[in-house]
């Protein structure tokens, strides 16, 4: 369902529900109306009646003038008035009013329901020339279909009102979020690839505190799009060097002991047909420095393509022996490492960018810092508001600390480009009294086994 009909729903319902409210207001009003007009009726007819009683006291007909006083009451529009005893009965009805919307439905005329008495009689006594009753009945009938009518014609106003309103509504809503309809296209343009959109269009304040974001965002994405090309762009002319210093090893060290092993072997062949067996011997020989030759080749070429270390001892021994490597060369240093087992559950990728965190933070404390003692913390915490867990790196030293005048270096540089590649967040602090304190938090990707130092996809 469209934003624009959600609104229009709201409003709807909005009128509904205050309809509702005004309608149970007005038939309460209605209510009390119509019974305090049915009450004053009947207390004037009542009146009016008790008078001309009196009249007929001095009357010459009393007969004629009493029938002319319930006549006085046909076609009132709230009494009903009949007269019994005597020869005959006479009867004063309302008129019957109509209205334009019909007859009043059962439902309305018991909502608009009548209090108090409806009814009173007069006893007719003329010092016994005349008797008989008179009987004065309200009969709302014509009221309440006034009130009907009244109650229909402001329904119609307000269906009129209410669907101008709602016409009005679309129109202008509309309107309003045909902006919103531009930056849809904006935002499609930008999930196809194409960071140069922006959104120049002016808006009502909401909407710019948006428009202003969208073009933030655009922004950052086209310098994020810039730097991964400029990053490939790095990674494949690496790639092409190594192929090349492959190629040219390939040819220049293993090349030629090949074709020297396959003339040995030609020789070795034509010795054996001429029965000349002593001479094989140095052939051999010269075989098997050959092929030794290009295994320490192969050997070292492997270990270019792949170099030895993390994946094969474990994160925790590699820190370690990093760290005895600076212990040898500066013993009078204190340095304190605590690794919590648990990072070594996180991933090969993740435990080359911890390591290389750690590396850089110990080497900058090291020739910079002038510390006694560097402490190394690594431990798994969870991440506040998420069901994840991050790897939290501290590296913090005792010495010189960093001033606001020090160059950012290359490696500080390096550091805060691993980190924020793997979407975690590097803080730098110095500490109150000396020293500085590196804090580095990577969010835990999903576990992986390794498997004979290498990791390996569970199977499903």
């Amino acid at each position: 369902m469209s934003l624009r009909v959600r609104l229009i729903g709201l409003v709807a319902l909005a009128f509904f529900v205050s309809l509702a409210l005004g309608g149970a207001i007005v038939s309460l009003i209605a209510s009390r109306s119509v019974s305090t007009e049915m009450a004053a009726a009947l207390l004037v007819g009542r009146q009016a009646v008790e008078h001309g009683l009196v009249d007929l006291e001095t009357s010459n007909d009393p007969q004629r003038d009493l029938r002319n006083l319930v006549s006085s009451f046909d076609g009132n529009r709230h009494l009903r008035v009949t007269l019994t005893g005597g020869n005959d009965t006479v009867t004063a009805a309302p008129t019957e009013e109509r209205s334009p919307f019909g007859s009043v439905p059962g439902w309305f005329m018991r909502l608009i329901a009548v209090g108090g008495a409806t009814d009173a009689h007069v006893a007719v006594d003329l010092h016994g020339r005349l008797d008989g009753t008179i009987a004065i009945e309200a009969d709302p009938h014509n009221e309440i279909l006034e009130v009907w009518t009244e109650f229909c014609e402001s329904l119609v106003v307000l269906a009129l009102f209410c669907g101008q309103t709602i016409l009005l509504i679309y129109l202008f809503t509309g309107r309003a979020l045909r902006p919103l309809d531009r930056m849809a296209v904006a935002l499609q343009k930008v999930g196809d690839g194409d960071y140069g959109t922006r959104f120049t269009e002016n808006l009502a304040p909401e909407l710019a505190r948006l428009r202003d974001s969208f073009n933030r965002m655009a922004a950052q994405l086209a310098g994020m799009d810039e730097g991964n090309r400029s990053l490939n762009e790095q990674l494949l002319t690496l790639q092409e060097q190594e192929r090349r210093e492959l190629a040219r090893d390939l040819h220049d060290e293993v090349g030629p002991f090949l074709f020297a092993v396959n003339v040995d072997v030609a020789n070795i062949s034509r010795l054996l047909k001429e029965g000349r067996v002593a001479e094989i011997a140095d052939h051999v020989q010269s075989i098997s420095d050959a092929v030794s030759h290009m295994q320490r080749q192969v050997k070292g070429m492997l270990g270019r393509l792949r170099r030895s270390g993390l994946a094969e001892i474990g994160l925790t021994e590699a820190i370690g022996n990093m760290v005895e490597f600076w212990r040898r060369r500066n013993p009078e240093i204190d340095y304190r490492v605590n690794i919590a087992p648990e990072c070594e559950r996180v991933s090969e990728t993740a435990d080359i960018t911890l390591y290389r965190i750690v590396q850089e933070c110990v080497s900058n404390a090291v020739r910079h810092g002038k510390p006694k003692e560097i402490s190394i913390s690594l431990m798994l915490s969870q991440v506040p508001g998420e069901d994840r867990e991050a790897v939290v790196i501290d590296v913090t030293d005792d010495g010189q600390g960093m001033s606001e005048a020090s160059p950012v270096g290359l490696g500080l540089v390096g550091m805060t480009e691993r980190v924020a590649n793997v979407g975690g967040h590097l803080t730098l602090i110095n500490k109150q009294g000396g020293g500085l304190s590196v804090r580095a938090v990577l969010p835990c990707p999903p576990e992986q086994p390794r498997i004979d130092g290498h990791v390996r996809a569970a199977a499903p």
